[in-house]
């Protein structure tokens, strides 16, 4: 016999998945996008970035995710921010990312694909040359909300030196997939509390 209860739980608990996961808080208001790059200019964001280009992504906000692009070069042998000791780039940065990606978590963000460059630009018109590029990542945020409260948070200022020292090189643009193969954590969780309640259904059927 079905056990409908199992079943209404399993769905709930997508649901509030769901609820959390999407944005349901719409678009930036005007207010908002204020406050935020004016907290941002507090702590030092206009000293590496264009706020004026993120003032215009902020106000062509459309209410949905979207994933940022990052290329990455990483710096050789540096002294450690703290302890002076000789340290990677790489090593700085993946110091950094946990701290990071913990944070994204809370906002139901997450890295989506992270490569390494194992060669050479293969097609490249009209632009500088490879500078060395040495990691790609996609990173997927549930608004542009989200991401603009973890950049200006000053609670972020005590990691960012990590990144400062472990970048050489890098640049980072928003977008949105036009065609999206890989299933993604909708599909991922969905699949995951069915199996969960199917094995549970089974369980109870034995059991009777």
């Amino acid at each position: 016999m079905i056990n409908w209860w199992l079943w209404a739980g399993t769905a709930a608990l997508y649901a509030l998945f769901r609820a959390w996961y999407g944005n349901r808080r719409g678009k930036l208001t005007p207010a908002e996008i204020d406050f935020y790059l004016d907290r941002g200019r507090q702590h030092g964001a206009d000293a590496v970035n264009d706020l004026s280009i993120i003032r215009q992504f902020l106000e062509q906000d459309d209410g949905r995710e979207f994933f940022m692009v990052n290329l990455v070069k990483t710096t050789g042998q540096i002294p450690h921010p703290e302890t002076g000791a000789p340290t990677t780039g790489q090593a700085m940065l993946q110091h950094y990312s946990k701290t990071f990606v913990k944070n994204m978590i809370r906002y139901a963000g997450h890295p989506a694909l992270a490569t390494r460059k194992i060669g050479g630009y293969v097609d490249a018109w009209n632009v500088p040359p490879d500078p060395g590029w040495q990691i790609t990542g996609f990173m997927r945020y549930r608004s542009r909300r989200d991401m603009i409260d973890m950049a200006t948070d000053p609670q972020f200022n005590a990691i960012h030196k990590f990144k400062i020292a472990g970048v050489a090189e890098t640049f980072s643009f928003p977008s949105q997939p036009m065609i999206m193969l890989l299933a993604g954590p909708r599909v991922t969780v969905a699949l995951i509390l069915l199996l969960a309640a199917a094995f549970i259904q089974i369980a109870l059927l034995l059991h009777r």
